[in-house]
């Protein structure tokens, strides 16, 4: 069992993705520990979600400039950091995502307590040499890190295939299920006026226009579904660095929203949502479906199996968009299966990934790491 956490902590968030996941799951984490009492801060860029967050939650932001990719920049990124890290004087930094893990351990080297959080491993967005070599980076790196936090056991299993040895924790991402209530019927219909939607069957997915995320997936099986479902709609919620190309295709029944500030609401509106990924660690955006009580067709990668092993939805393989297309187009023509696999959803999710388990858990992981340092 972990120790209680300490009643007085100062702890230092480390990220450079400041929108999408990574950034609601960092910002969920401000929230709770300040809430706790605690000193809490964050070093990322400006730019992005993660400072007006901070700002909300009475935590402190400290601007690190940072630049997505590996490459000559890091040399200099990690004396930034290392320079933020002896002014804010944290008794735990917990390093999220692949370059804050870059930067965060190569600045500390172990010297202050290390919680690293990878969201997806860094050597599953690479193939070839560059794949290897960040598989042995993080193989070599482990020693720098006191805790290796996964958020599911899929992820967990991704890291022990490649050699890397840790003090692995999992702890499985959470939503608030207070504020994504599950959306009725009328929900729905309310939803989809405010949005300016028909009520054709409709599916929606969220999430960085990406290659990791898979929308070009999607959009290569959309044809098919409708073949069945001539009147579908696929709305796309989100931007990123493959919105020009998307857009550029120009695929019949397929809206692009760009970013959104409600998600919830387009959740509430969709009749399924698809999560195409090619990676991830646990879909945020899956769970935050299930907990709107949506019924999801989601890809076969870390997570996603064990967020719907109750029911919910369906699993396709991560590089068939045949069965992308088939799994939407039968959900689009049964409201039946829908309904009942939305209900599934939000028991699922209520079950075992409500955000107050998942802070809690990150909380008295503290606790053990202090513990182990003595």
């Amino acid at each position: 069992m972990s120790p209680d956490p300490p009643e007085r902590l100062d702890i230092l968030h480390v990220t450079q993705p400041t929108v999408g996941g990574v950034a609601r799951s960092v910002s969920d984490l401000l929230a709770d520990q300040v809430g706790r009492g605690w000193r809490v801060g964050v070093a990322c860029p400006a730019a992005g979600d993660i400072a007006g967050a901070a700002r909300e939650a009475a935590a402190e932001h400290v601007r690190w400039n940072v630049r997505r990719e590996p490459g000559p920049s890091v040399p200099v990124e990690t004396l930034r950091l290392a320079a933020i890290v002896r002014s804010w004087k944290p008794d735990v930094v917990h390093l999220h995502s692949s370059k804050a893990g870059l930067a965060g351990r190569l600045a500390l080297r172990g010297r202050l307590p290390t919680v690293f959080q990878p969201h997806g491993w860094s050597f599953d967005a690479a193939e070839g040499s560059i794949g290897r070599g960040a598989a042995a980076w993080e193989r070599f790196a482990t020693r720098w890190s006191d805790v290796l936090v996964c958020v599911s056991d899929g992820e967990r299993s991704r890291g022990e295939e490649r050699g890397l040895h840790a003090d692995w924790r999992v702890v499985p991402n959470g939503v608030d299920i207070e504020v994504l209530r599950e959306a009725s019927v009328g929900d729905r219909a309310a939803a989809r006026e405010r949005l300016g939607l028909s009520g054709s069957p409709l599916v929606v997915c969220v999430g960085r226009l990406s290659e990791a995320k898979g929308q070009t997936l999607l959009l290569a099986g959309w044809p098919a579904v409708l073949e069945r479902v001539p009147e579908a709609q696929l709305v796309l919620v989100g931007e990123g660095p493959d919105q020009e190309a998307l857009e550029a295709q120009r695929v019949p029944g397929v809206r692009l929203a760009g970013h959104s500030t409600d998600v919830a609401e387009w959740l509430a509106a969709a009749d399924v949502v698809c999560v195409p990924s090619r990676r991830e660690g646990m879909s945020l955006a899956m769970l935050e479906a299930m907990a709107r009580g949506r019924s999801v067709v989601t890809t076969d990668v870390p997570g996603a199996q064990e967020a719907l092993r109750d029911g919910g939805g369906i699993v396709v393989p991560s590089t068939d968009p045949p069965a992308l297309a088939a799994a939407l187009a039968e959900r689009l023509l049964d409201p039946t299966l829908t309904a009942a696999e939305g209900r599934a959803a939000r028991q699922n999710v209520a079950h075992a990934h409500d955000l107050r388990r998942s802070t809690a858990a990150i909380a008295g992981l503290y606790g053990d790491v202090l513990a182990g340092r003595g």
